[in-house]
């Protein structure tokens, strides 16, 4: 995280982006905010591979402190292959993104740059069927049997991580906090 400062520090993007593919521990969703901050940019979250955890809050969640979220429907939350953007919208605080650059507007103005980007821009509109099949997947993700499920991917995935450091195997991260295990076979 640090580097990751230094960097920012030195860059000022305009979007910081975190969350990731293949990372077995929690995300410090928390102190990527205050970078953001810093430097006035945009806090987005990739939540695709711990979607459905977060969604059974199985896991830290970046919506407290994202600004966009975005991630896949298919992967642990069980719906069609397809993907969701969040994003905030109403008054925009001064600690949640205020960029030194912003035009002086109080309020959030992510909904209609979204949403012209993925349609008309990258793709046509969704068809009646993969929407129900969302619908479905995102009501199944309600229930408490859910809840059970990703507690249960948890438990499986940190009786794995334990059974292979058993036999000396080395992990990245020496270990895991979600569903990923991940072997380093260097």
């Amino acid at each position: 995280m640090i580097k990751m400062e230094e960097k920012a520090m030195d860059f000022r993007p305009k979007i910081l982006i975190c969350g990731g593919s293949s990372y077995p521990r929690e995300w410090d969703y928390a102190r990527f905010r205050q970078v953001a901050d810093k430097i006035g940019a945009v806090l987005m979250c990739d939540m695709a591979h711990i979607s459905g955890l977060v969604a059974a809050k199985e896991c830290v969640s970046p919506f407290e402190y994202c600004d966009i979220v975005t991630s896949t429907t298919h992967k642990s939350l069980r719906g069609p292959r397809g993907g969701i953007i969040f994003y905030r919208k109403g008054p925009r605080s001064r600690k949640q993104g205020m960029s030194s650059h912003d035009d002086g507007s109080s309020q959030y103005d992510f909904e209609e740059k979204i949403n012209f980007a993925v349609h008309p821009s990258l793709q046509g509109g969704p068809h009646n069927n993969h929407i129900a099949a969302l619908a479905i997947a995102l009501k199944q993700v309600a229930t408490p049997d859910y809840k059970a499920y990703m507690q249960q991917v948890r438990k499986n995935a940190q009786a794995l991580a334990s059974a292979l450091l058993r036999r000396k195997c080395k992990l990245v991260t020496g270990g895991t906090d979600n569903h990923l295990v991940l072997w380093d076979l260097t």
